[in-house]
């Protein structure tokens, strides 16, 4: 009997001892199932905010690329104003730099009437000689003169318009004594190398070649600055040339070539020496 029961004992103990490692191993892996949910949750949780800021960064992405779009729009504009002001000023400053220029010219020329009138004022009035069929004790002035009347000097630049006119007319003795009368007026004129230049061009046109290289050598005398000084030498050689003066008519056109190649004349020049050398 009592064996019967220590042996129930012993049976019952070694049961419960079998049943709790087995209890312990079910408690391990539920905490185990329960942390591997609760990481799975986190998980879901950061996806979620992931998708989250991926959509806050493409909203805030497409509102930098509609400022960007603004801002590039807004810069083109502005230099495209600024190109249109600054094109705007550069025509006016174009327009002003014309007007100043006529203005030059203009006030030139009135310089140069300026300085006639002030010559013909300082010119003596011409004595008026007694007319014998005039009354005893009075007389009769010059045709055209009044008594006291200054003589007025025409300006330089209508006697400058008057000499061209002669001249393109072929008038040449009117328009030599247009600018003989022009140089003698004005010999400090800018354009009095041009005149000087002109009456040589005017006996070559007329055909006294002899007058023309004298006009020629003057105006190369007088004028050795003047801008028609290369003119003055392809004349001067083209007057020699119909002189039968080869030689000279050659070192007149060389003096262009080599001197004043960029003239206007240079080409007329060095086709001038090609029909020397023929």
């Amino acid at each position: 009997m009592t064996q019967k029961i220590f042996g129930a004992l012993l049976a019952g103990a070694l049961v419960v001892a079998a049943a709790a490692p087995a209890s312990a191993a079910n408690k391990e892996h539920q905490q185990l199932m329960a942390d591997i949910r609760m990481l799975q949750e986190q998980s879901q949780i950061l996806q979620n905010m992931l998708a989250s800021l991926t959509d806050v960064v493409k909203v805030l992405s497409s509102h930098l690329d509609q400022r960007f779009d603004q801002q590039n729009a807004a810069l083109v504009k502005g230099f495209a104003d600024q190109k249109l002001i600054l094109d705007t000023l550069s025509n006016d400053a174009r327009v002003i730099r014309e007007r100043l220029d006529d203005n030059n010219v203009r006030i030139g020329s009135l310089t140069q009437e300026v300085e006639a009138l002030r010559q013909a004022l300082q010119r003596p009035t011409p004595t008026v000689e007694p007319d014998s069929s005039a009354t005893p004790g009075g007389s009769t002035p010059p045709a055209g003169v009044s008594p006291g009347q200054p003589v007025i000097a025409v300006s330089p630049q209508k006697m400058q318009e008057t000499a061209m006119a002669d001249y393109g007319i072929g008038q040449y003795d009117l328009a030599i004594e247009g600018f003989q009368a022009y140089i003698k007026s004005f010999p400090k004129s800018d354009w009095a190398d041009d005149a000087q230049v002109y009456i040589c061009k005017s006996y070559l046109l007329a055909g006294n070649n002899e007058k023309a290289v004298e006009a020629c050598d003057t105006a190369i005398r007088n004028y050795p600055n003047g801008n028609m000084i290369p003119d003055a030498y392809y004349r001067k050689g083209i007057a020699l040339s119909n002189l039968k003066n080869i030689a000279g008519a050659r070192a007149a056109c060389e003096t262009v070539v080599k001197n004043y190649k960029d003239s206007d004349v240079a080409i007329l020049a060095q086709q001038c020496l090609d029909r020397l050398r023929r």
